[in-house]
């Protein structure tokens, strides 16, 4: 992975007694994080425990009660947060033409996918995917891109723009082994190299385990966070995933 953003300059973000009511259900409900730079915190917890609504809420797609917080280094507040984001599913139909040039192109909205392509365009997309050794790949028509491919591309477009956090929402569906093992050190580098703060939703668990600095076990409200060996040794955690064996 080639080192070429630079670090987010981000010291934490801060979610206060946020929530979530769509209609008359409660999704979310007194959430309360500290998210710190060079961290990977993963969010886990049942199906329906509200685990995307909460990464909608931080992206502002959704409305919530609560604050969501944003601090520099200086501890002053960051007016304009850039937010990369890397959702759970992306669907293209086969018989799409669609370069990934095109679409990465589009993703910026420097210019119709149509026009001939410019050095100073291409230099500049090549550079962002080469950060997952996916340069090879600008080509390539994106129905035909593998599920760990497509994965190294969209990862390549959250940090186009050089985010102070990044969101990655079950970004491994349908990636095989290798290409989950590939991810997690990827983004495990990532954060590193970079000091980004990232929230990752994740059900993969034992990958969790071995790279999250900080879990967070989510059913509405946070019900256990800290540590993975703090909270997969909860009684939270067995409540939830019954018959997971932590492995002390």
């Amino acid at each position: 992975m080639r080192k070429m953003i630079r670090p987010c300059g981000l010291h934490c973000i801060k979610i206060n007694h946020l929530g979530v009511t769509i209609g008359s259900q409660v999704i979310l409900r007194d959430i309360n994080l500290h998210i710190h730079c060079g961290s990977l915190n993963a969010v886990i917890g049942r199906n329906g425990a509200g685990k995307s609504t909460l990464i909608r809420a931080i992206l502002g797609d959704i409305p919530h009660t609560g604050k969501i917080e944003f601090k520099d280094r200086e501890n002053g507040r960051i007016q304009k947060l850039k937010i990369g984001y890397v959702p759970q599913s992306m669907n293209v139909e086969k018989q799409t033409p669609v370069s990934v040039y095109d679409m990465m192109a589009a993703y910026q909205g420097v210019c119709p996918v149509f026009l001939r392509k410019g050095r100073k365009l291409k230099a500049g997309l090549l550079e962002s995917l080469e950060i997952f050794d996916a340069g090879h790949l600008l080509e390539k028509q994106v129905c035909n891109l593998s599920g760990g491919e497509l994965q190294r591309v969209l990862l390549s477009m959250a940090i186009m723009d050089e985010p102070n956090l990044l969101l990655l929402d079950e970004p491994v569906s349908g990636i095989d082994q290798n290409g989950m093992d590939v991810f997690y050190q990827t983004i495990y580098q990532l954060k590193e190299d970079y000091d980004l703060a990232i929230i990752l939703i994740s059900h993969d668990l034992d990958y969790v385990k071995r790279y999250a600095d900080h879990v967070i076990l989510l059913d509405q409200s946070v019900i256990k966070q800290g540590s993975a060996r703090k909270v997969f040794q909860s009684r939270e955690f067995s409540e939830v995933f019954q018959g997971y064996y932590s492995g002390g």
